[in-house]
């Protein structure tokens, strides 16, 4: 990379890659958890990361470049962290405040590589871009917010119960 142009287009594709991967793991996500409002958030979060697919190949066609080319290799050790706890958990709330613990983690990596394109696409004087990163940054930020408060209201309670 020589360029702050080939910079963004590797940004994006990591992006890319990175929903995409978590797109897959969130149903078998999903399918572990016990607690219903921890459940509709997972399904809210899905339809926001459909959503957010397609801002990234809005993205990458405003650029005129491909979502594909690289692998997101942080989203792909993160899932499989996930997997690797959820198989050690039988499904209740502790295996509830995991699946919290393992989203979040996700949530916090990609809140990073948004701020991070968001503030580079700025500098780079492409405002509709940045503009359309910025809505995914809050996007993400807000389903952090809202596992922490299914977290600390309910879920960690009755894990630390059980």
């Amino acid at each position: 990379m020589k360029t702050v142009n080939e910079l963004m287009e590797h940004m994006i594709q990591d992006l890319y890659s990175a929903e995409t991967q978590a797109l897959e793991a969130m149903p078998q996500l999903a399918s572990r958890v016990q607690n219903n409002e921890l459940r509709q958030a997972f399904d809210t979060h899905q339809r926001e990361t459909e959503q957010q697919v397609r801002r990234l190949e809005q993205i990458a066609q405003q650029m005129g470049i491909s979502t594909e080319g690289e692998t997101c290799m942080g989203m792909q050790g993160l899932i499989e962290e996930a997997q690797d706890l959820l198989d050690q958990l039988e499904d209740d709330q502790l295996a509830d405040a995991a699946i919290i613990g393992a989203a979040q983690k996700m949530e916090h990596y990609e809140i990073a590589g948004y701020g991070t394109a968001r503030t580079m696409a700025q500098q780079a004087g492409q405002q509709e871009i940045a503009d359309l990163l910025e809505q995914t940054l809050q996007e993400e930020k807000s389903t952090d917010e809202k596992l922490t408060r299914i977290a600390t209201s309910k879920v960690n309670q009755q894990a630390t119960k059980a």
